[in-house]
């Protein structure tokens, strides 16, 4: 009679619940993984397959003259023109990233890939120079992550017109998102885009949809970025029988500021995705080990005060900004003291070090290695007191700082991923 009696009450409380929230919202449904029950989010990226970073791929920039470097994708397809252009991708698509790097990446204990991919792969602008064929890969990629159970983000990286002005959007040094054409191709995309991935075919595998990466807050209308996130999260729930959660990104402003938006248990189903990088300014590439550290600890402190689920949906163990074209074609290091945009006044910047064969992790002093592996560890504890994370990236060419899977294989990520030769560097074991 007191089960009867208890089971009654349960059923008449979640009844009023469902009937006392907003009747524009759903309700908490059925997830593929276990966001906010305990399991952690461990992945990576696959940057620079889908698009183009010099960076990362820095064999298709080298081909140019050096005084006429295309400085992303968009002008590299210009200069290449359409038929080589997509003759070049093609090969690179079919070969940049494998069923191999699927196993690698699951038997690393990894459970989570994130994929970017720009807009133009799904619709381009009247004159863009864009190639397209990226979509049959894409499907590809998907049908290995079920392979070797791995759950997918898919993640707009780049938007018409640029959303940050960085090469990784496509588009350096252009800030046109916001025009009102480039939203309303924006939203095509991302309604046809969620449609084909929250079908039944995928979303098994398909776990989250991010509908922009790394909107630069600063110089965008905020009111405009939360309608666009708000029209995604409208087009994500209009499949009731969808399970795929919305991650958007913090835009730069802090993580905090978010937790009006999209409250809880008004809204369900959404991610804030932050990215954690200590090398994009001259004083964090002062920063010594101890105090990329205790920076490190400190995000993961904050995002413990996170209305919603937050993950780091990049990082990485670069302790310098050293990585060739790291900071754009032509601009140096500060690490170094050649970053151009430094040097305001004419004055040169003083160098916190040398560069030289930052690449070749053979080189690295024994000093180096343990810094290196000091900072990855802390960064697992850190971000792990949110939901997880996702390092950028899975492989380069040669940012050695910046590739997973020779990070990997020098024992600086280390297997397995709880291991620690520096543990509880956050005070935050339980």
């Amino acid at each position: 009679m007191v089960r009867t009696q208890f089971f009654v009450f349960a059923l008449l409380t979640t009844l009023s619940v469902i009937l006392s929230a907003p009747t524009n919202h759903p309700t908490k449904r059925w997830l593929n993984f276990g966001y906010g029950l305990g399991q952690k989010v461990r992945g990576v990226n696959i940057g620079g397959w889908l698009v183009l970073e010099p960076y990362i791929n820095l064999s298709f920039f080298r081909q140019f003259d050096s005084e006429n470097i295309p400085v992303d994708e968009y002008h590299f397809a210009e200069v290449l023109g359409s038929d080589k252009a997509s003759q070049q991708l093609q090969a690179h698509w079919a070969n940049w990233i494998s069923e191999d790097d699927f196993a690698q990446i699951a038997a690393a204990g990894l459970n989570h890939v994130r994929i970017p991919i720009g807009y133009w792969a799904f619709q381009k602008l009247d004159g863009d120079p864009y190639v397209q064929g990226q979509i049959p890969y894409l499907k590809r990629a998907l049908e290995w992550a079920r392979q070797y159970d791995l759950k997918v983000w898919i993640d707009l990286h780049g938007a018409p017109g640029s959303q940050n002005g960085f090469d990784n959007s496509g588009l350096r040094d252009s800030y046109q998102w916001q025009n009102d054409e480039n939203i309303a191709v924006t939203e095509q995309v991302i309604s046809s885009h969620i449609a084909s991935y929250t079908s039944s075919q995928w979303n098994d595998v398909v776990v989250a949809i991010q509908p922009v990466n790394e909107p630069l807050g600063p110089i965008l209308d905020r009111n405009k970025l939360q309608d666009y996130y708000q029209f995604s999260y409208n087009e994500l729930h209009s499949n009731e029988s969808s399970n795929i959660v919305l991650s958007i990104h913090d835009a730069f402003y802090d993580t905090a500021s978010w937790n009006d938006y999209f409250p809880y248990p008004e809204y369900t189903d959404v991610i804030l995705d932050h990215h954690a990088y200590q090398v994009f300014s001259l004083a964090e590439n002062q920063r010594n080990i101890d105090a990329h550290v205790q920076y490190a600890c400190t995000v993961g402190d904050s995002i413990t005060q996170d209305t919603l689920w937050t993950v780091i949906g990049e990082w990485s163990a670069a302790l310098t900004d050293c990585a060739e074209w790291l900071n754009g074609v032509y601009r140096g290091s500060r690490y170094d003291g050649s970053y151009e945009t430094d040097r305001t006044d004419g004055s040169q910047v003083t160098a916190v070090g040398s560069c030289e064969n930052r690449w070749n992790i053979s080189t690295w002093s024994d000093q180096d290695k343990t810094n290196s592996r000091k900072y990855v560890e802390a960064q697992f504890d850190a971000y792990e007191q949110g939901l997880g994370w996702i390092f950028w990236c899975w492989k380069t060419e040669n940012a050695v700082e910046w590739d997973f899977q020779r990070l990997l294989a020098a024992e600086i990520i280390f297997q397995p991923l709880t291991a620690r030769q520096f543990p509880n560097q956050c005070n935050n074991e339980t």
